[in-house]
C-alpha cells in the first residue's frame, strides 16, 4: 500500500518513516515532486489535518494522510495549540516560538502541558481521524540538541529527559505522534487483513 504524507516537514517525515516500518510505502510531498505550501487555516488540529489531507487528495487524486500537532499549555489556556508552528510569527521559527513560551511562563508555577497530534487519513474516499496525546510539563530552560520544535522545553510525564535529549527511537516509543501513528497503522493492518 502506498500513501502520500501531506507534509513538507522533513523531521516529521523521518519520524513517520521510522514508525511505519517496512510494511508501508509512504512518500512525503518533496519525494513525489509536489511543490508549494499546503493550507492550514483551521481553528483546530482536526480541521487543519483534514484540510491538508483533502487538499492533497484533490490535487493528486491519491490516498493520503496529514497530521497537525500542537503544544497545549494549561497556564496559557491551551496556547499555542493550533498555532504552535507560528506562535512567534509567520516565519515558523522554532527558537523564537520556544522563547515566547518561556517568556510567557516566566514566574509561572503551573507548567503542565501536553503535546497532541491528530492524523487525518483519506483512504478509498473515506475520512478518518487518529489522535495521540502525551502529557508533561514545560522546562524552565531548553535541554538537548535532538528533535525539533518545542522538544527542548518539553518534559514528558514520568521521564527525566526532555524530548530533545532522547534519541529518535526513545522518543518514538512514547511520543504523541507515535501514539497517533500506531492507531493509524493498526487500522491499516485491520483493513489489509479484511481484504485478504
Amino acid at each position: 500500500m502506498e500513501l502520500v504524507f501531506a507534509t513538507n516537514n522533513k523531521h516529521k517525515s523521518i519520524e513517520i518513516d521510522r514508525l511505519l516500518g517496512e510494511n508501508r510505502t509512504v512518500k512525503s510531498l518533496p519525494e513525489i515532486g509536489f511543490e508549494g505550501d499546503v493550507p492550514e487555516t483551521g481553528k483546530t488540529l482536526e480541521e487543519n489535518a483534514l484540510q491538508k489531507a483533502r487538499y492533497i487528495k484533490t490535487r493528486l487524486g491519491t490516498d493520503c494522510f496529514a497530521d497537525d500537532t500542537g503544544l497545549e499549555i494549561d497556564a496559557l489556556n491551551g496556547a499555542p495549540g493550533v498555532y504552535s508552528a507560528r506562535y512567534a510569527g509567520p516565519e515558523k521559527d522554532s527558537l523564537k516560538n520556544m522563547e515566547k513560551v518561556l517568556r510567557e511562563l516566566k514566574d509561572c508555577r503551573n507548567r503542565k502541558a501536553r503535546f497532541r497530534t491528530v492524523i487525518a487519513l483519506i483512504l478509498d474516499n473515506k475520512e478518518l481521524l487518529f489522535e495521540g496525546i502525551v502529557n508533561g510539563s514545560i522546562l524552565e530552560n531548553p535541554r538537548g540538541e535532538k528533535g525539533f520544535g518545542y522538544d527542548p522545553v518539553f518534559l514528558p510525564e514520568g521521564y527525566t529527559l526532555s524530548f530533545a535529549e532522547m534519541s529518535l527511537n526513545e522518543k518514538n516509543k512514547i511520543s504523541h505522534r507515535a501514539i497517533a501513528v500506531k492507531k493509524l497503522v493498526d487500522y491499516l493492518k485491520t483493513l489489509n487483513n479484511a481484504r485478504l
